[in-house]
């Protein structure tokens, strides 16, 4: 088994001893995810590249930045489970549609998107 794998488990776990699966269909959930990666980003409002860059080193903005990751890889994981996704075969499936996409040789040092290399 997986970490990933591992980790779903326990989420799922969580949820069903709390009763909520039936709050979390698939709709649900990707609104949740959505809505979670707005607090991730919240925590970048308004402030300059080099106060974003700083966030790890103070404790608690570190924790805030844990704590919204943490909550978006949840949801992530949620997502997945109520749709059938292995989201390590997924992940590595992706991997490798990107890597022909952005062959190294054209890719390295680039911000282009593909169609553009």
């Amino acid at each position: 088994m997986n970490d990933i794998e591992s980790l779903r488990q326990a989420i799922v776990r969580f949820r069903d001893e709390r009763d909520w699966r039936q709050f979390h269909s698939l709709r649900n959930l990707i609104v949740s995810l959505n809505l979670e990666a707005g607090e991730l980003l919240e925590l970048t409002q308004w402030q300059r590249d080099e106060e974003i860059a700083a966030l790890p080193a103070d404790p608690a903005s570190r924790e805030a930045l844990a704590d919204e990751c943490a909550d978006v890889l949840l949801y992530l994981l949620l997502i997945a489970d109520a749709a059938g996704i292995d989201l390590h075969a997924a992940t590595l499936a992706k991997l490798e549609k990107n890597a022909r996409k952005y062959p190294v040789d054209k890719a390295r040092g680039s911000r282009a998107k593909y169609d553009r290399l």
